[in-house]
């Protein structure tokens, strides 16, 4: 078996299907490959919202500042700066696909900020308190809706297909392998570009509040591709969750 597109994006958090949007916005064909359902991920969990500077009292280097004292000197500045200066034309793009965050009040026009653990403004715009599955759940009927996304569940990737070298004077990727948990086939996909969205590895600690797949698969398959890999040790442990012993944690807002 094998399917065909332009882009394919192994992932279907809000990364991959956000991405799977923006190429559609261009007429560009993709397909998402997820190992398990569309609205799998970490991505639906999350509950408290997205951070913006979008009050005429806040500013992108009040923002920044704030993620460079949170990150207590780690961050990337050059990284900050971007996703700080993007976040209101994201939250833009979400309102106008259909997304319904929260209103100061009713017959307001004007998003209602909660201010959360760093922030030293109220910046964060919300769908109540399960804002991931809000924005999930709105692009993947957007994503369903399109006739320039595939998606294919179920679907886990094995390995990258790299061009011979001799061939193309650069080696570089051509496709990939993925098993078709259902069927068990191995099918080849072949694409002109992969985009890795599949999260991180915390399910390799005993305790995360992550969801099972969170297994490192795309980590592991751009180090065999010979992508440099670094930051492995900064693993996010979310610090509210309910703990039971005898099954999966489940996450709190740290809003709470």
């Amino acid at each position: 078996m094998s399917e065909t597109a332009r882009v394919v994006i192994v992932g279907s958090g809000l990364a991959g299907i956000s991405l799977a949007l923006r190429l559609a916005d261009h007429g560009v064909r993709s397909i998402i490959l997820t190992k398990s359902e569309l609205a799998s991920g970490s991505s639906v969990w999350a509950q408290g919202g997205i951070a913006a500077v979008l009050d005429a009292r806040d500013s992108f280097e009040a923002h920044i500042n704030d993620t460079l004292e949170a990150g207590a000197g780690l961050c990337n500045l050059g990284a900050v700066r971007t996703v700080v200066e993007g976040a209101p034309s994201a939250i833009s793009w979400l309102s106008e696909a259909g997304v319904h965050f929260d209103l100061r009040e009713d017959r307001s026009s004007e998003l209602h900020l909660a201010q959360e653990g760093g922030h030293s403004h109220r910046r964060v715009a919300h769908v109540a308190d399960t804002t991931g599955r809000a924005v999930v759940q709105t692009l993947d009927k957007r994503v369903l809706d399109s006739p320039f996304i595939d998606v294919l569940e179920n679907h886990l990737v094995i390995d990258l297909i790299k061009s011979d070298a001799s061939e193309t004077l650069q080696e570089r990727v051509i496709g990939l392998y993925a098993l078709n948990l259902d069927s068990q086939e191995i099918i080849t996909i072949p694409c002109d570009v992969v985009v890795l969205a599949t999260g991180g590895a915390s399910k390799v600690y005993l305790y995360t509040s992550n969801p099972d797949t969170s297994t490192g698969d795309g980590i592991a398959i751009a180090w065999r591709a010979g992508c440099s890999v670094s930051n492995m040790e900064f693993v996010q442990f979310h610090p509210t969750c309910l703990f039971h012993p005898h099954a999966g944690s489940f996450l709190i807002s740290e809003a709470v």
